[in-house]
Parts: structure tokens; sequence; C-alpha cells
């Protein structure tokens, strides 16, 4: 049986550690846009050429590329996927629900990593702070005023994807400002009721 799901949260939210947990726990594959536009544009295929024809000219990459990206990974097949940073607008939700109908496949569940802001504000100053005293580099987007400034995007363009997951039904959500382990048994959880 296979399981494709969406994290969803503001940045911080811990979804790319969620995410690297059922990658290595339940052998699903993490569809990252980054990481496929990287490896598409060196990949010399023909969609590789139009990535790197528009990054290229500085230009963002459509809609319709990232989902001829994830076209070309969900045909691959596996034991499912998690969705990460797509879907960020709610056409992008739509052209994804289209998708998985149109391979036979669906969403299992969109699951929202509930945080608050200001606890996650100081996760972020703390994250900085260990980096720091541990000699290793500190993410440039790990300011509390650059941080401020990617919570305003994600409110103004991501959450909305919240309603719209839950009108579909698909919407779970977990306590995100728990610790790790218990925020990965929840999701653990919520997917053995799944199917």
């Amino acid at each position: 049986m296979t399981i494709n799901i969406i994290l969803l949260g503001p940045p911080g939210a811990g979804k790319g550690t969620q995410a690297k947990r059922l990658v290595e726990e339940r052998g699903l594959v993490q569809l990252s846009t980054g990481d496929m536009l990287r490896a598409a544009r060196s990949s010399g295929t023909e969609m590789g050429k139009r990535v790197a024809q528009v990054m290229d000219r500085g230009e963002l990459v459509t809609d319709e590329i990232v989902i001829g990206l994830i076209r070309e990974k969900l045909a691959e097949g596996g034991k499912g996927f998690i969705f990460d940073g797509f879907p960020r607008t709610l056409a992008q939700a739509d052209a994804l629900r289209a998708l998985l109908a149109e391979t036979g496949q669906k969403l299992d569940a969109a699951i929202e990593l509930k945080v608050d802001d200001e606890g996650l504000v100081a996760r972020i100053v703390k994250r900085a702070e260990e980096s720091l005293a541990a000699g290793e580099p500190v993410r440039n987007d790990d300011t509390p005023q650059v941080f401020a400034d990617r919570l305003r995007e994600y409110y103004k363009k991501t959450a909305p994807l919240l309603g719209y997951y839950y009108a579909t039904g698909d919407l779970r959500q977990v306590d995100g400002m728990a610790d790790m382990d218990d925020v990965a048994a929840r999701i653990a959880d919520l997917l053995s009721r799944q199917g």
C-alpha cells in the first residue's frame, strides 16, 4: 500500500525533520521541488533542458514544469511520497490533485504541524545560538527579521492550503511544538489509520 502525504506548516515547524524520519522509517520518497529542479537541470533530459533555460534566465520555474517533474517521479513508483515545498498555492494544490487522479493515486493526508509563532521564533533563535556555540555557520534565514519575513510570506501564500485540505477532508493536525519524537509518533499513528 502506498501512502502519499503533504507536510504543512510555517518555516521552522519541523517539516524537514519529520520528512527525513518518514523516508528512513517507512521508505517513502521525499519530493523536494528544490532538489528535483537541481537534479533535472543536470540530467540532460528534455525536461532538464527546459528547467535549465528558465533558471539561467533568472526566472521562476512554472507550475507546469514542477508538475511535469512530479509526474516523472510518480511514474517511478515506490511505497509513497512526501510532497515537500509543493503545493504552496491553491492553484498548485488543484494541479497536484488532478495529477494524482490522472495517475490513479490519491493523497492520504495533508498533515499540519501546528505551531505558535512566538515559540517558532524562539526555536529559530535557539537553533542559531546552538550553531554558533558549535562553531558552525548560522543559516541566513535564522535571524528574527528574515524569519518574520518568511512567516508573512507563508501566511499570505501557503496558509490558505489549510482551508483547502480541510474542505477536501484530507487535513490532519499534529502539535508541532511537541518533542520531535512525540511529533513523529503522532504522525505514525495518523498514517497507521489511513487506508
